[in-house]
C-alpha cells in the first residue's frame, strides 16, 4: 500500500489545542472492524461497550517536562527536546539551533525562550544518530526539568505549553517517567470512570513503553513496507502475562488502550505466543510496525484517538479494523465534527477478524 492510501482531509477546527473540562467528556466513535458499522456515542458509554470477562491494558509511561530552552557559548538560542533519560544521567535529545552545537560545547538552560538568565548547565557529548548526547554540568537534569521544563506538547498544538497541561497532558494512572508524548487514549480515563468498571469486574494490567518524539515524525517513503520505525523502550511484565492469561481462560477480551499499549503487547507476542494467544514477559526496545496485512497475536479490541493523516498509527489502526472501514470512520468523523489528534475524541475498536 501506498502512504497517500492512508490521506484524508481535516479541517484545522478540528484539531483540539486543549483539553475539555471534564477527562470524559470526549466523544466516543465505536467501530466495529467485523462488520463496519459505526456507534456514535459518549466516552462515558464505554462502560457499556466493556464486559465483566474484559481486561484493559494501560500504558503506565509518565510523560516528563522534556522541553528545554538555552543558549550556546555563542548566545545562539536553542531548544532541547529530551527523547531518552540514560541510566548514568545523561540524555539523549533532538537540538534545535541555527547551528548545531558542537561536541565539548556547553548549553545554559534558562527558564524560557526569552529569558537570559542561566541557572544550570549541559555539555554536548557527542552524537547518536539524530541525537545529541547531553550531560549535566551544574545540576541535574532531573532538576532543569522540574524548575525549567515545559511539557511536550505535539507539533500540532499550536499554542505554548501551561500550568495545567502538567496535570491533563498525563493520564491520571502515570507511574514510569520516560515519555515525551502522552499515550493519548488513557487521558479519557478518570479515577471515577477507572472505578466504576472495576466494580463491574473489568480486570485492568499495566505496560510501559515511554513514547519518543518519533511518534510524530511523517512517513516519508511512497510504499510503507519500506518505512523504518523508531526504536522505543518497552516493558510487559510477567504480572500483565498473567493478567492475560487469566482474561483468556475467563473467555474475556484484551482490551488495548492506546496504541502504544497494542505496539507492547504486539512486541511481546512478536517474541513468543503460547497456544493460548498469551505472551511472554518482554523487555527491551521494539521498532514494530503495524500495518495492514499484518497479524494481531494478543489484541482483540482497542481505545484509540484519531490520528494524524499518513501515519503510522492510522496504518495500525487500519490493519487492525480494516483498511476500508478505518477510512471510512474516519471520514465519518470529519463530517460528524470529531476532535481529533491528542487533546480530541476517541475511538473503541475491534478486530476484524
Amino acid at each position: 500500500m501506498k502512504t497517500a492510501d492512508f490521506h484524508f482531509d481535516l479541517p484545522e477546527y478540528l484539531i483540539a489545542q486543549s483539553p475539555l473540562e471534564e477527562r470524559t467528556g470526549s466523544r466516543l466513535l465505536a467501530l466495529d472492524g467485523a462488520t463496519g458499522s459505526l456507534d456514535h456515542r459518549q466516552f462515558l458509554e464505554i462502560e457499556a461497550l466493556l464486559s465483566p470477562n474484559d481486561l484493559l491494558v494501560f500504558n503506565n509511561t509518565r510523560v516528563i517536562p522534556a522541553r528545554l530552552y538555552g543558549q550556546k557559548q555563542t548566545g545562539g538560542r536553542v531548544e532541547i527536546l529530551i527523547e531518552r533519560l540514560r541510566g548514568d544521567g545523561s540524555v539523549l535529545a533532538h537540538v534545535r539551533s541555527s547551528k548545531s552545537p558542537k561536541e565539548g560545547s556547553l548549553i545554559f538552560i534558562t527558564a524560557d525562550q526569552d529569558s537570559d538568565i542561566t541557572d544550570f548547565t549541559l555539555r554536548v557529548c557527542g552524537r547518536d544518530g539524530g541525537l545529541f548526547e547531553l550531560q549535566a554540568e551544574t545540576g541535574t537534569v532531573a532538576k532543569m526539568m522540574r524548575l525549567y521544563g515545559h511539557m511536550p506538547l505535539p507539533p500540532y498544538i499550536e499554542r505554548a505549553d501551561t500550568p495545567q497541561d502538567r496535570e491533563r497532558y498525563q493520564t491520571v494512572y502515570a507511574k514510569h517517567e520516560g515519555a515525551v508524548a502522552a499515550p493519548t487514549a488513557g487521558l479519557h480515563f478518570d479515577e471515577a470512570l477507572l472505578s466504576r468498571l472495576s466494580l463491574k469486574g473489568v480486570q485492568t494490567a499495566f505496560v510501559t513503553l515511554h513514547v519518543g518524539a518519533g511518534t510524530f515524525q511523517p512517513v516519508r517513503v511512497e510504499d510503507i513496507t519500506h518505512h523504518k520505525m523508531h526504536r522505543e523502550w518497552i516493558e510487559v511484565g510477567q504480572d500483565c502475562v498473567d493478567a492475560i492469561r487469566a482474561c483468556r481462560k475467563r473467555g474475556g477480551r484484551v482490551v488495548a488502550v492506546g496504541t502504544t499499549s497494542v505496539r507492547s503487547l504486539e512486541s511481546a507476542a512478536a517474541a513468543g505466543l503460547d497456544s493460548e494467544r498469551c505472551p511472554r514477559a518482554f523487555e527491551g526496545d521494539s521498532d514494530i510496525f503495524l500495518y495492514p496485512g499484518c497479524e494481531f497475536g494478543v489484541v482483540d479490541a482497542m481505545v484509540t484517538n484519531f490520528h494524524l493523516p499518513e501515519s503510522t498509527l492510522i496504518m495500525l489502526v487500519s490493519a487492525f479494523a480494516g483498511y476500508e472501514e478505518t477510512m471510512k470512520a474516519y471520514r465519518e468523523a470529519v463530517l460528524k465534527e470529531y476532535r481529533f489528534f491528542s487533546y480530541g475524541d476517541a475511538m473503541f475498536v475491534t478486530h476484524k477478524s
